[in-house]
């Protein structure tokens, strides 16, 4: 079969023939349906180096935004109807520690001895025509679009995990959110804080393309530049934001976020860029927090297909088919995606 494969270190991937997988004990094989092309795909060639903390040894086929019909089963697996479609959760843990029994295998406390993170991590993904997947990590998408439901593996989940854990920050009356980077995953944030929140959301990017969709999932927009913070503040009264949501990570979004914040408001960096930030006593908010998260749970991602389900988010996509694969990985590269990237092997 054909598969995008990283091949090694500071190398673009290729498009080749690998041998089709055949599910081993308590798997499933999935016929592909839709693959997201992810900024993290792209660190994983292009950004880390052989050793490097996070780093992944070649080869292994890419994509861990995946969704899938079923095509057959390994040994101990029932429950799965061939054609049955299926959005993957791609993150696996030992599976036997606390964090992977509560369905956090991004957090497994046996992480640095486990032989891959994930699906496409590591271990061979779903840029391909098929892919073996533990059947525990199937979430079931009904009659639901598989193709367009892939990215909400990561793309869909990462956001609802990070306003998930925020939501006490935004009940109530007057509450206001901040949406840093309005790329895939901020505009599903949008999506998300409008659907399971009252809170005005306040929605920041330099692309007013892209603060255009904001708007029209209900956002108050404000761009990037030197009064970008004094403007927020005034959105909200002055007293700042409740909770604010950093999809980039860099050290000017950190900013951003932190000097708007409200007193006893939450920041979550969600964006991996590799900004820091200095804090002080006496300029941060008080009891104003900083944190950061990671992917989320698969308990989670049967919450987000039910939003997609339910019609409250839709992912914006970009098809591509695998043999145009590469191009995709090409223009992510080189900022020339509007909407998520989606590789269909199958076709229409």
């Amino acid at each position: 079969m054909r598969a995008i494969v990283f091949e090694n270190f500071k190398t673009f991937p290729t498009l080749t023939d690998v041998q089709k997988p055949t599910p081993g004990p308590g798997e499933v094989l999935l016929k592909v349906a839709g693959a997201g092309a992810c900024h993290s795909d792209v660190a994983i060639y292009d950004d880390f180096e052989e050793g490097a903390p996070g780093a992944q040894k070649p080869p292994f086929v890419l994509g861990h935004e995946n969704s899938g019909w079923v095509e057959e089963v390994g040994e101990g697996v029932d429950g799965f109807t061939k054609g049955d479609a299926y959005l993957v959760y791609g993150p696996i843990g030992c599976q036997h520690c606390r964090a992977c029994s509560r369905g956090q295998d991004t957090y497994c406390e046996n992480a640095a001895t486990n032989p891959y993170m994930g699906v496409g991590l590591g271990r061979d993904g779903g840029m391909a025509e098929y892919v073996t997947v533990p059947a525990r990590n199937l979430v079931p998408l009904g009659d639901a679009d598989p193709i367009d439901a892939a990215p909400l593996s990561d793309a869909g989940l990462t956001p609802y995990h990070a306003i998930k854990l925020a939501l006490p920050h935004l009940a109530g009356g007057g509450r206001f959110a901040l949406v840093i980077g309005l790329g895939g995953l901020g505009q599903l944030g949008v999506q998300i804080l409008t659907a399971l929140t009252g809170a005005t959301v306040i929605a920041t990017d330099m692309k007013e393309d892209a603060m255009a969709k904001a708007e029209a999932a209900g956002a108050i927009t404000v761009p990037g530049g030197p009064d970008q913070v004094a403007r927020i503040r005034e959105i909200t009264g002055g007293k700042g934001v409740d909770a604010a949501f950093d999809f980039v990570g860099a050290a000017g979004t950190v900013k951003v976020a932190m000097e708007s914040m409200a007193v006893k408001g939450r920041c979550t960096i969600v964006g991996i860029a590799g900004g820091s930030f200095e804090w002080s006593f006496f300029t941060n908010p008080y009891e104003a927090t900083i944190t950061n998260t990671y992917w989320g749970t698969i308990e989670e991602l049967h919450e987000v297909v039910d939003m997609y389900r339910a019609g409250q988010i839709t992912p914006e996509v970009e098809r591509f088919t695998l043999d145009n694969g590469l191009d995709a990985y090409r223009k992510l590269q080189a900022g020339e995606l509007s909407a998520r990237a989606v590789v269909v092997p199958h076709g229409e």
